[in-house]
């Protein structure tokens, strides 16, 4: 039997140890990274930032959305282990209106293209090498509609050599009552050869914030999950669609399982936390967000039902208004993101936080949120402490480590100012093992792709995916923290089901895990 999570009910651990508070040291003016989200109501939402190698030498490079200001590139200079350094690319992004920008290597060529989610015309980027890259709209047949769009994800369907893309989009800006009016149609593009098809309305649509592909029950076919704000839906809810090889898209429905959850969903992380096999869910929303965990019981051989229960409270993830700085009105996330940045082998949890535009209600000092995840189960707050509890308005972020020494470190944008990066100093973290998925011709990535590390407490899983968060997301190395394990046993699960081996790798270290080989050891150069 697959026994239920009932909330507040945890394994906890009589005399376990409290981690290890992580160090960040703010290294913004240093790092020469200057990037803003300006603009007026069109940009309260978006602001996202991806981070990718789009050099060629493994280190992340990083695209920032600008509003009204124009998107910008960072080529990552910094030495391995040492400070964080970047310099501008004339790279071809440079477009007005942009609000979120996601990695994807959309035509299976090696080389990263980028979608740049807008106010108008979205723009999937064709990536030429070095840096630089060209409109591929038309050459890909990318229907892309004059919009408010700020939700994207993407994955491969069974069979299909070109992905199947997801567009989220806003309110209506030509509305007579904009900007309090209806939600437009999110669309569903699916492969026509090696070019997209007219783009599929998703129906009913309710102002979407975040869209992830996620293999909720494991059964091999991801469903596409949709955070939507409830300040525009009329009725809508929370949504996760039911996405076939053959058919149209549906919602699930109550009968299937699927409870209506209502609430200013901005952000949508997904990871594994209690090593059951499943992921949980992260939701960031205004006043509290949301962790929601699997609560059914059935016969293992039954099929799941996506029957959910929020257990943020009891675990300490509900972050519902500021830990510091005197404001103690609700608070209002945005981007969320798991990652073990202090290498425990317990993912931990971190928040953007920032006020819509002067919402009176809610808190305008609003710090960002560092969770770390204990060994019972609960999480700890140490945002101060660790030293990421910016004020300024944020929206997206990502957790990465661009001088590859194995520590995650944070780049946040923000609204109005200047984007702030973090680099992660913390000492006596534990190991860590950094993989990168590499397979023969389409989704060279493995996005949908499991990476499972077994360690001794069980097996530790992710997730590849493309989309989530807050109109950005990263693609390239993908951390695992190890503790005090000097080595592990890794695998992956390939987006067809194919199982790989188990191969027992060394703590400390970059492998590319390619399809059909054994792990190649990566250094950079």
């Amino acid at each position: 039997m697959r026994l239920a999570v009932v909330a507040g009910l945890f394994a906890t651990a009589a005399s376990a140890a409290e981690p290890i508070i992580p160090t960040f040291v703010e290294e913004t003016d240093y790092s020469n990274v200057r990037s803003s989200y300006d603009g007026g109501w069109e940009y309260m939402v978006g602001g996202g930032v991806a981070a990718f190698d789009c050099s060629g030498d493994g280190f992340p490079d990083l695209g920032f959305a600008g509003g009204t200001s124009r998107a910008s590139l960072w080529r990552n200079i910094s030495a391995q282990g040492g400070p964080l350094r970047f310099e501008p690319v004339a790279s071809g992004i440079e477009l007005e209106a942009v609000t979120g920008a996601y990695p994807l290597d959309v035509d299976g060529d090696g080389v990263q293209d980028l979608v740049l989610l807008r106010q108008g015309e979205s723009v999937l980027m064709r990536g030429l090498g070095e840096c630089r890259f060209e409109p591929a709209n038309e050459l890909w047949r990318f229907e892309a509609p004059n919009a408010w769009t700020s939700a994207f994800a993407a994955t491969w369907e069974r069979g299909q050599n070109w992905p199947t893309l997801a567009l989220g989009t806003y309110i209506d800006p030509e509305e007579e009552f904009f900007p309090w009016g209806s939600c437009t149609d999110n669309l569903l593009f699916r492969p026509e050869g090696q070019t997209f098809g007219e783009p599929l309305p998703l129906r009913p649509s309710f102002c979407a914030l975040s869209m992830m592909f996620t293999d909720w029950d494991r059964s091999g076919t991801p469903s596409l999950r949709i955070a939507n704000d409830r300040e525009y839906y009329k009725g809508g809810q929370e949504q996760l669609w039911r996405v076939l090889p053959e058919g149209e898209p549906a919602p699930f429905t109550q009968a299937e399982g699927w409870s209506p959850l209502r609430i200013w969903g901005m952000g949508i992380a997904s990871r594994d936390i209690d090593l059951d096999g499943y992921p949980e869910y992260a939701l960031s929303s205004m006043a509290d967000n949301k962790l929601q965990t699997l609560a059914t019981v059935l016969p293992a051989d039954a099929p799941l039902r996506p029957e959910y229960i929020d257990v943020a409270y009891p675990r300490g993830a509900i972050a519902q208004r500021p830990y510091t700085g005197g404001d103690v009105r609700p608070s209002t996330a945005w981007h969320l993101e798991f990652a073990d940045v202090n290498n425990d082998a317990r993912p931990d949890l971190f928040i953007a936080k920032g006020n819509v535009a002067e919402m009176p209600d809610f808190a305008a000092r609003d710090p960002n949120n560092l969770l770390l995840l204990r060994e019972d189960g609960t999480f700890l707050e140490v945002g101060s402490e660790a030293g990421v509890a910016s004020m300024a308005v944020s929206r997206g972020a990502t957790l990465a480590d661009f001088n590859l020494d194995g520590l995650p470190d944070l780049a946040v944008t923000n609204r109005g100012e200047n984007a702030q990066l973090w680099r992660n100093t913390t000492r006596e973290a534990g190991h860590w093992i950094q993989i990168r998925l590499e397979q023969p011709g389409a989704n060279r990535d493995g996005v949908g792709a499991w990476i499972e590390v077994r360690l001794a407490d069980g097996i530790h899983s992710r997730e590849v995916t493309v989309g989530g968060g807050q109109a950005g997301g990263s693609m390239g190395w993908w951390h695992m923290g190890l503790a005090e394990a000097a080595s592990a046993e890794v695998r992956v699960l390939w987006p067809d089901g194919t199982e790989g081996p188990w191969e027992r790798l060394s703590a400390n270290g970059f492998y590319v895990l390619a399809r059909g080989g054994p792990a190649r050891v990566w250094a950079p150069h």
